[in-house]
């Protein structure tokens, strides 16, 4: 491979470099993040849903799903990774 070669392919490592420290990494980083917040959802978390429902975590059934108290009396089952944001949470029991 000569300098000639080595200078066109120079614009595209340089495109995909400017793509993934602008595009790819945050959209990583803000996955980790959406992960860690729907792993620690518990009971009494004040909760909004993609839908746009806000709602209290009445139980969490499974590593999947949970049931979301949306007024007194009236439960959904909502897939976690459906959760969009926790307004409020519940403190830890004491032990």
């Amino acid at each position: 491979m000569d300098a000639s070669a080595i200078g066109q392919f120079l614009p595209l490592i340089l495109i995909f470099a400017i793509m993934y420290f602008l595009l790819i990494r945050p959209q990583q980083k803000k996955m980790k993040e959406h992960q860690k917040m729907v792993e620690a959802l518990r009971r009494g978390d004040q909760v909004v849903t993609q839908g746009g429902l806000i709602g209290k975590v009445a139980k969490v059934k499974d590593e999947k799903e949970i049931e979301v108290e949306l007024a007194e009396g009236v439960k959904v089952r909502v897939v976690k990774q459906t959760i969009a944001q926790v307004l409020s949470k519940t403190e830890p029991a004491e032990s």
